[in-house]
Parts: structure tokens; C-alpha cells; sequence
């Protein structure tokens, strides 16, 4: 069994020109999404770390051009897609889809680290032979974080798959979302338009890129609109004409104004606002509220892939992301006085 490779998630890293010695355990947490400092020393401990052809220890300090291959043990496959009676917020149903109102902290779909408990598990609980798109995921026409809340269109059936992805392909559907963002964003509406892709120094993360790297990125778009502005913080609406990963989480934080409360980004900070030890207790009381990004996708318009009629849903803000705001509205009055 051991050496079937099957039961194993591969993973290959070139080593960044740029890369200062860092133990390889810490450098390999900051490039497998959900991969654990314990499960990174158990694939060391059992030899599964090599490093230009050769097996290393957790402790090994990795350097510039290291070709570093990890192996990481895959639960058995017939446990990778269990259909869970999970509870799930639908908002319509037909013959041919399904929208939801997806919870902040649930997952999309199982990968590494998530195998049960995700959209998907609950999805092929409640819906028998759904399609499965172009990854193999069932009934999945786009996705959203894992800390993103809101709506999410769903494929009964092949026909509305093909349909409904065109329609997400060919920048034709409707998909608005609200998010609470660090700084007074200084123009009301904007458009922003570049390219984005994987931050070589942290792959866990998309930037924009410059101008010489736009071959290794896709083509992103987002307008926003400023809602509300809270003296530290700012409600924007954006909208999407694009779906790239990450993407009004990396393109608000390109314009300095990164998600409140986005670990993966670094708005799990204070990143604007006073030194009063009152404020700093009144921020982390803030981020004790919501799971992660204060970011909700609040409206998707599509036409229905059979009737060709146009279909378009909205949803209310989830009570955290409500209490969070609350918050941040009552401390915007008081400061005025």
C-alpha cells in the first residue's frame, strides 16, 4: 500500500531566487493550502520531503532553486466524496438548479485538509446525479472562499452546466458582493482592471502583477462603489465581471484597502486608526465576530439555462457580518460628537 501513489497528494516547488534559509516544515505551510506543521512532520518523519532528489527532515533550511517534491497521504478514495446530511440555506430550486446561501466557514469542496462537512458533501446528500463540471466536482458552476457567505448557483443536470458556465465564461451574469474593507476609500466608484496570479514568494496568496509577469496571470475585473464610509473602514460594493480566485480580496488590497479581518491577506491586523489601547480592544472585539473576511456575495442574476428567462436573487447580510457593521456605524457616531 505504501507505494501506491494513488494515496498520495504530490506536490513541486522551485524554490524562488529571492529566498532567504527558512526550515522547510515553515516554508511548506506557507504553500499548501490546509497543511498542518504536524501532517508536514509526519510526510518528513516517513520520507515523503525531498529536496533535489534527496529526503530531508523537517528542520532542513530551504535555498534558492531547491527542487523540493512532497508527498502528503490522501484518506482512502472512496472517503474523499461521502454524501452528509448537512443544512443547507436554498434560496430556489427547479428541475434544472439549485441556488444557496452558502454559511461563512463552510468549504466549496473536499481537498486537502477538508474532506467532509463541505457544500458539496451536503449537495450530493440532498440531489442524486448531479453533473460534474470540467474538475470533477459535482454540480459546482463557480465557488466562493471558504470564509465568503452567500449565493451560489448550483447544475441539476449537464445541460444547465454547460449553460450556466458559459453564461459565468462569457461575463453575462450578475454577481454583486459587499465587503467591509480597512481605510477611507477615497474615490466613490472605481474599475479596476489588471492582471492577477500566484505570489511566488507565498502561493497561497494571488497578487496583481507587473506589467513584465501579466503572461503568468488572468485578466481580472472589479468595479466597486462606496456604500458607507466609517472613519476607518469602508462598505463597498463590487461587482464582478470577471471570477478569478481571491480576486476582490487581492484587487482592494492592491488599492490599499485590504478585507477587515482577512487573515490570509494580513487585514487580521489594525491597519488603520489610533494607538488608544480602548480602540485596539474595540478592533479585536471586531474580529472575534466573523470566521474571516468581512465579505458577502449578496446578489447572482443569470438567465435560467431552459427558459432563457433572466433569474436574479439577493440575500441579507448573515447576522455576523450585520453585528460587525452595527458596530462599526455605532463607533462612526460616538467619534463624531
Amino acid at each position: 500500500m505504501e507505494n501506491n501513489n494513488s494515496l498520495f497528494e504530490h506536490f513541486s516547488f522551485l524554490v524562488d531566487k529571492g529566498q532567504a534559509p527558512l526550515r522547510i516544515d515553515k516554508y511548506l505551510m506557507n504553500f499548501v493550502e490546509n497543511a498542518t506543521r504536524t501532517k508536514i512532520q509526519a510526510a518528513a518523519k516517513n520520507g515523503r520531503i525531498k529536496v533535489n532528489g534527496v529526503v530531508v527532515k523537517s528542520n532542513y533550511k530551504v535555498k534558492p532553486q531547491d527542487d523540493i517534491r512532497v508527498l502528503f497521504e490522501y484518506p482512502p478514495h472512496e472517503n474523499l466524496l461521502i454524501a452528509e446530511n448537512i443544512d443547507l440555506d436554498i434560496v430556489y430550486e427547479d428541475d434544472d438548479l439549485v441556488v444557496v446561501n452558502k454559511t461563512a466557514g463552510m468549504v466549496v469542496h473536499p481537498g486537502h485538509g477538508n474532506y467532509s462537512g463541505t457544500l458539496i458533501n451536503g449537495l450530493i446528500y440532498h440531489f442524486e446525479n448531479l453533473p460534474k463540471n470540467s474538475s470533477n466536482r459535482p454540480g459546482l458552476v463557480h465557488r466562493l472562499d471558504k470564509d465568503t457567505s452567500g449565493l451560489l448557483v448550483i447544475a441539476k443536470n449537464d445541460e444547465s452546466m454547460v449553460h450556466l458556465s458559459n453564461q459565468f465564461a462569457e461575463k453575462t451574469s450578475k454577481r454583486e458582493y459587499i465587503a467591509l474593507v480597512w481605510g477611507n476609500v477615497k474615490d466613490d466608484s472605481g474599475k479596476i482592471d489588471n492582471y492577477i496570479g500566484r505570489n511566488p514568494k507565498n502561493r497561497l496568496q494571488n497578487i496583481v502583477l507587473d506589467d513584465d509577469k501579466i503572461k503568468n496571470g488572468k485578466r481580472a475585473i472589479t468595479n466597486y462603489e462606496v456604500l458607507s464610509r466609517l472613519n476607518y473602514v469602508s462598505l463597498v460594493k463590487c461587482n464582478l465581471e470577471t471570477g478569478r480566485t481571491h480576486q476582490i480580496r487581492v484587487h482592494l488590497k492592491h488599492i490599499g484597502h485590504t478585507l477587515f479581518n482577512d487573515i490570509r491577506y494580513g487585514g487580521n491586523m489594525i491597519l488603520k486608526g489610533t494607538t488608544f489601547s480602548k480602540y485596539k480592544q474595540f478592533v479585536n472585539n471586531c474580529f472575534s465576530i466573523l470566521p474571516g473576511q468581512a465579505l458577502h456575495a449578496k446578489t447572482l442574476g443569470f438567465k435560467h439555462p431552459k427558459s432563457d428567462k433572466w433569474l436574479e436573487f439577493d440575500s441579507d447580510l448573515p447576522d455576523e457580518f450585520a453585528k460587525l457593521l452595527s458596530k462599526w456605524k455605532n463607533y462612526a457616531v460616538h467619534k463624531k460628537k
